[in-house]
């Protein structure tokens, strides 16, 4: 294996002290996960703008969204929506670790926030100004308010952490490959906290005219809770989602220092590329299934340690297909054995947040005992003959688990974490 530290220093063990999340189906992590094993679709019309000449009119929304509930009027002008997402989990996260910034080392506190898109609400808005107007009106905070790192200098800001501080950007697996670095940086002493994961705010008119053209996304819109379909014959593509989920990534020996809560360990990462096409998936599911192995072979496991895949299942007929061939590569005849769930199916695809927030549902399902169901999953495509948890939240004991992410141009991860033991999985 690639030695990944340096001076042979043993990697330092990695755990998840605190998660923050605003979401289609919940404005916290709590009201998020009793709406996820609810099995809650959060799909509805699009209210941002008008679609009437659209042809796929539906999305999951962050519903009844106020920015001044969280940020005073001057903040909310100089800040674009994905960036309001970002600070709303990033400060439920830090509060849920019990992360007290006055105690702890700013120097060694990091913030890695990604976003596949960033601030394209800001960027639609000032550019038909300039097509109005002239370059006179465009905002001098145009530039600021769209650029993906400004989630990340943004909390940095707040807490004043300055540690490592940039943004990841990798499409749909973006939020995973913050996670991913976050874990590597802590693992080999470059930090020993990181606040890591995703935002994502896309549903805009040109955004979604995009995806439509390319034929993506569902166009179920008299039934938008039943559009997101992972893995069932009759899914007609993705639906967008928007939010964030935010994580306190932390070095073990730190988090038991300072008597923080531990929620499950982050112990292993697989990244691959494609290297095929930029929106299709290699059809066999070879990239996908190399990252997944390296994923298993970074924890140290066998096929029989994974009790739980929280796949990427978008719900598109390629992408669902070649995970599950994926799977069948990786787990052999353990993959019969493993249920699989589908978080996009009840929260849409958030796109470079959907890393984070899938990881997040894992590690509520080891430390609750519950999956939350992949819904809408009512005729199960024959390509895809796993078990996807159809329907109904199931109770489950899972100490490993993995979660999938791919994304547009071919990049892919898994991300391994585990139950917490004072010994290690």
């Amino acid at each position: 294996m690639v030695e990944l530290y340096r001076e042979n220093k043993p990697r330092r063990r990695v755990v998840i002290t605190g998660i923050g999340a605003i979401t289609p189906v919940g404005h916290n992590l709590k009201d998020t996960w009793s709406a996820m094993t609810a099995g809650k679709s959060g799909a509805g019309p699009i209210t941002l703008f008008d679609t009437e000449n659209y042809p796929s009119r539906i999305a999951c929304e962050v519903k009844n969204f106020e920015p001044t509930d969280y940020f005073d009027r001057k903040q909310v002008r100089r800040m674009d929506r994905v960036n309001m997402f970002g600070m709303i989990a990033a400060a439920e996260a830090v509060k849920n670790a019990q992360l007290d910034p006055e105690k702890v080392d700013r120097d060694r506190v990091g913030v890695i926030i990604g976003s596949g898109i960033g601030g394209i609400g800001t960027f639609e808005e000032q550019h038909s100004r300039l097509l109005a107007k002239g370059p006179g009106r465009v905002s001098p905070f145009f530039i600021p308010l769209m650029i993906i790192d400004m989630c990340s200098g943004l909390i940095s800001m707040k807490y004043r952490f300055r540690g490592p501080n940039y943004a990841t950007v990798s499409a749909c697996a973006t939020s995973a490959h913050a996670l991913a670095d976050s874990m590597r940086l802590v693992e080999r002493g470059d930090a020993d906290i990181i606040i890591s994961g995703g935002a994502e705010a896309t549903i805009t008119p040109a955004s979604v005219a995009g995806f439509c053209a390319n034929k993506a996304i569902s166009t179920r819109n008299d039934e938008p809770e039943k559009a997101s379909r992972p893995f069932d014959l009759d899914r007609d593509g993705f639906v967008m989602g928007e939010g964030s989920v935010i994580m306190v990534i932390e070095a073990l020996e730190h988090a038991i220092k300072r008597g923080a809560p531990i929620m499950a360990e982050l112990v292993g990462a697989g990244l691959s590329g494609d290297a095929h096409h930029m929106t299709a998936p290699a059809p066999d599911g070879n990239g996908a299934a190399r990252a997944m192995a390296a994923a298993l072979a970074d924890a140290g496991w066998n096929a029989e340690d994974v009790q739980l895949i929280n796949s990427h299942g978008t719900s598109t007929g390629l992408g669902d297909i070649a995970e599950t061939m994926a799977i069948k590569t990786v787990l052999g005849e353990h993959a019969y054995k493993v249920p699989i769930n589908a978080t996009k199916s009840m929260t849409g695809h958030l796109l470079g947040a959907s890393g984070s927030l899938e990881l997040m549902a894992t590690i509520e399902a080891i430390l609750t005992g519950i999956a939350h169901p992949t819904i809408n999953l009512d005729t199960p495509d024959p390509d895809c003959d796993l078990d996807y948890i159809p329907n109904t939240a199931r109770e489950v004991t899972v100490t490993g688990a993995l979660s999938n992410s791919f994304g547009f141009g071919g990049h892919n991860i898994t991300l391994a974490v585990c139950k917490y033991t004072e010994n290690g999985h």
